[in-house]
């Protein structure tokens, strides 16, 4: 089975956070500049309910009052600007508006600005850090939409930014393929497994499971299944699992096809973040330039031949602390 994405990703992502200054205050910053020349390997989408519901720049700052966003669309919550008003109609039309355009475009990664009662989806409050009322109107239909959900600040970290990257070109391949017979879901978990099993050693059991007893399952059900990988591919790793799943994954390599690089460390070496993404990318360089499967990124983007030689100055740039 190809484990290939030939088509860039489209991405919607909170405006304010693609340049654009629509926030309340008329303010707004670029975050994708932080991904270098990665930027240029997607297709963006900006959009910003509180604009698209009809309120202007600048406007007065709203916020959710008596619940959260799942709460508003349910009838039991208000959002209302800092005066009082009640702006409920407004960013019921700006995020359903939101929504439609991402809809059809045929956009399934959403970038958000956190803190936003309108795109928050774990804090709806940027003064004093406060939580505020998670998640917020827009950041509530994405998460019941099922998109796959990236914080606009994890793009200022190297190992973050890579480990969103790789489980989003994995939720992105899982949800265009076809997942309707037993030899279908056996070659895609064949692909996914590893990624899933660092991500919950538990669940991916259990799925692994369900799926070497394949005979036992209803049709109907693989697509239960699927949202429980996609599911899991939304979670974010952590620093320990990573740098074991590098090594693991390093160790196999050079022993079975002679693929060595001396920059990669063992788990209990003491690194920066931006040192271990540079070993990761390394890593993922290697094997997709030789045609192997890399565990921790078993999904890859075809290559030009003008990206594949910018592809040592991208890796440069990751190894500089």
């Amino acid at each position: 089975m190809d484990n290939i994405i030939d088509h860039k990703i489209k991405i919607g992502i909170s405006a304010c956070q693609f340049g654009g200054k629509v926030r309340y205050n008329g303010k707004g910053q670029d975050v994708t500049r932080l991904i270098g020349r990665e930027r240029a390997d997607f297709i963006w989408h900006p959009v910003c309910p509180e604009v698209l519901s009809g309120m202007g720049v600048p406007r007065k700052p709203v916020s959710l009052r008596s619940g959260n966003g799942d709460d508003f669309w349910e009838g039991k919550a208000d959002i209302k600007s800092r005066d009082g008003v009640t702006m409920n109609d407004w960013m019921r039309e700006g995020s359903a508006s939101s929504l439609a355009m991402l809809d059809r475009a045929g956009v399934r990664v959403f970038i958000f600005m956190e803190g936003s009662p309108s795109c928050g989806v774990y804090r709806t409050s940027i003064k004093n850090k406060r939580l505020g009322h998670p998640p917020g109107i827009f950041g509530s239909l994405l998460l019941k939409e099922g998109f796959f959900l990236i914080p606009s600040t994890d793009l200022q970290s190297p190992l973050r930014w890579w480990d969103w990257r790789r489980r989003m070109f994995a939720f992105v391949w899982l949800d265009e393929k076809a997942f309707d017979t037993p030899k279908e879901v056996v070659e895609c978990w064949h692909i996914l497994k590893f990624l899933c099993q660092e991500l919950s050693r538990k669940e991916a059991d259990v799925m692994g499971k369900t799926i070497a007893n394949l005979k036992a399952v209803s049709p109907e059900d693989y697509g239960l299944l699927k949202r429980q990988i996609l599911d899991l591919l939304r979670r974010p790793s952590d620093i320990r699992k990573i740098k074991q799943s590098l090594w693991k994954n390093y160790v196999f390599l050079k022993k079975h096809f002679g693929i060595a690089s001396d920059i990669v460390g063992m788990p209990e070496d003491e690194r920066g973040i931006t040192r271990i993404a540079g070993e990761l990318l390394a890593l993922e360089i290697l094997t997709a330039k030789s045609g192997l499967l890399f565990g921790p990124v078993p999904i890859h983007y075809r290559r030009t031949d003008r990206e594949e030689a910018s592809e040592d100055a991208v890796l440069e740039e990751s190894l500089e602390e």
